[in-house]
């Protein structure tokens, strides 16, 4: 059996009142030096003590609230139990929780139907219960002035059941005689040094003096001597229930400050983060879905574009050879572009040329029809005999003849219309009328008829040549269209070659941005998995943290809560040894003066 050292614990006894002490030893004089009366006379005296529990402290009462309820709880209490019940309760309901703590200490009590009022107070009165609750504080439990009283009764009378639960009959009646002879504190060498303690201590305060500090020095290490205290555990123990102590004090000050709450809170949140990030992987999934859709119908459409792409460069493989095969070069196209426009130009110049022949044609045609009427004028008749006109009339009409001639380009010999032909008429040529008449007539004729061959053959060669041109101009036409398709195949295989080169290059670039973007996305899916890892190990790690921190608060509390019944159950063993000892030296006193 481990060893207690609650008796070590208890404070050394300062100097008390004398108000504090009457109640036990009677009344006295409290002066140092007086001796006292009777050690009888006021046993049980009827001064009252003043009671030194924080009863009107708000946190103290809800303390005792809680620990009432607790207790309540644990014992299987079968009244109503709520906040608003506890914090200001009925006069009824209370007799019920005072009736129900009684009956842990007599199983057989009943609560009487009538003046319940009174029955408590009594029944507290006879429990020795130090200080006074009275009746009228009864008819009003539940009221702000007089429920911390009552309270600190229901209190007092739960520590005496559980300090009857830590003792049993045996211990109490038979101290020296119980099986347990290893139990230092109950044995004969601590009721010996203890009655030494308490003949001397009280020879002295009958001589008067209030404190035993020399006494009680002595008697401690007589204690410690025998129980083998270790000072630094002591210490260490003492210091470690005052931390405790503080913490749970704090905490229960404190409001929203569970521990373990705060970690579910984390916990929660740390859920919640979970949750969002696997939201947002799922999206991700979905999204990586949507791009390999995606991508797959790129890789369709680029395998299109490779067959297609392949059978343009079988075109443009045939159409190069054609282009290397054609006897024209970009040379030759030009240069027929060029003889092109110059034939053009030749073209619109003999248009003009044979718009303004056939107007001198007209022109002619004009002159001369006038030229055959005046004749027709002159000569109305090849038979009748013109008058004889004179010199100089004739020669006037010879020189308006040779003007004419000359217009027409028919005189000369070498002139332009004359065709080899003489139309020059000379004065020594005139001789009779007639046969002059019927010279210029034939000459007319003639002249008449070369210049209608003339121009009529004229504008037959002029004819050949604008239907030659105009053959010419078709040839060079088609020539050049066949070129220019040429040309045009050419700078299209060209430019489908160029395309083909630029959608090689675009394909390219593309699929080096689609790789770049498939690397950044799994670059992106790896760093958000191994941050969702990091956070789930974190979250385990904190989890586990905050339970090995609760199993350790539970573990130390746990302790601290049995050392506490222990001391609680030593202090009550040592004040059941003191109160019996005290009654026994009481009784041999009495005997004895007797």
């Amino acid at each position: 059996k481990q060893p207690s050292f609650g008796k070590l614990n208890v404070p050394k006894p300062n100097s008390v009142t004398s108000e504090r002490r009457t109640s036990f030893f009677g009344a006295r004089t409290s002066g140092a030096g007086m001796p006292r009366n009777s050690i009888m006379s006021g046993f049980g005296g009827t001064e009252k003590i003043k009671d030194a529990r924080p009863l009107h402290d708000k946190s103290f009462v809800q303390q005792c609230i809680r620990q009432l309820h607790e207790f309540l709880t644990e014992q299987g209490y079968t009244g109503t139990l709520s906040s608003k019940t506890l914090q200001s309760p009925s006069t009824k309901e209370f007799v019920k929780m005072f009736e129900f703590i009684y009956r842990q200490l007599d199983p057989t009590f009943e609560m009487p139907t009538s003046k319940v009022e009174e029955e408590v107070p009594a029944i507290l009165k006879a429990l020795r219960y130090p200080f006074v609750l009275s009746k009228s504080s009864m008819y009003s439990v539940g009221a702000p002035h007089t429920w911390p009283l009552a309270l600190g009764a229901l209190m007092w009378l739960i520590d005496n059941v559980k300090i009857k639960w830590s003792l049993s009959g045996q211990e109490l009646l038979f101290s020296d005689f119980c099986e347990d002879g290893d139990n230092i504190e109950e044995g004969a060498e601590y009721n010996k040094l203890f009655l030494d303690y308490t003949a001397e201590t009280y020879s002295k305060f009958m001589k008067g003096e209030d404190t035993f500090e020399d006494e009680d020095e002595v008697f401690l290490s007589k204690l410690k001597k025998l129980y083998n205290v270790d000072e630094a555990l002591l210490a260490s123990m003492d210091e470690k229930h005052r931390i405790l102590s503080e913490k749970m004090e704090r905490l229960e000050k404190e409001s929203q400050t569970d521990r373990l709450m705060t970690k579910r809170m984390d916990r929660m949140k740390v859920q919640t983060d979970l949750k969002q990030l696997q939201t947002y992987r799922s999206n991700l999934d979905s999204f990586e879905a949507s791009l390999e859709h995606k991508a797959s119908e790129l890789k369709h459409e680029l395998e299109n574009s490779v067959s297609h792409l392949e059978s343009l460069k079988r075109e443009r493989d045939a159409l190069q050879v054609q282009l290397q095969n054609q006897k024209f070069t970009p040379a030759d196209v030009e240069r027929i572009n060029r003889e092109k426009r110059e034939l053009q130009q030749t073209i619109t110049s003999l248009n003009k040329s044979l718009e303004d022949a056939e107007q001198h044609k007209w022109n002619e045609e004009i002159a001369l029809a006038k030229v055959k009427e005046k004749l027709i004028g002159s000569f109305p008749d090849c038979s009748c005999v013109c008058p004889v006109m004179h010199g100089s009339q004739a020669e006037l009409r010879l020189s308006e003849y040779h003007k004419l001639a000359r217009k027409l380009k028919l005189i000369p010999l070498s002139a332009e219309n004359a065709c080899g032909h003489d139309f020059e008429i000379r004065p020594f040529e005139c001789g009779s009328s007639n046969t002059v008449q019927h010279k210029t007539q034939e000459k007319l004729q003639i002249l008449t008829h070369v210049c209608i061959f003339k121009v009529n053959s004229n504008t037959m060669d002029k004819s050949n040549d604008i239907k030659q041109l105009r053959e010419q101009i078709r040839k060079l036409d088609e020539h050049l269209d066949c070129e220019m398709q040429v040309l045009y195949s050419t700078i299209y295989t060209h430019c489908a070659r160029l395309c083909v080169q630029t959608r090689d290059f675009c394909m390219f670039v593309f699929e080096q941005e689609l790789a770049r973007e498939e690397q950044g996305w799994a670059e992106e899916m790896e760093s958000v998995e191994n941050h969702r890892k990091l956070l789930e190990k974190k979250v385990n790690h904190g989890y586990d943290e905050a339970v090995q921190q609760l199993k350790a608060a539970q573990q130390q509390h746990h302790l601290v809560l049995q050392e506490t019944n222990e001391e609680r159950r030593t202090v009550a063993s040592n004040l059941t040894s003191v109160f019996t000892t005290a009654t026994n030296h009481v009784s041999t006193s009495e005997v004895n003066l007797s």
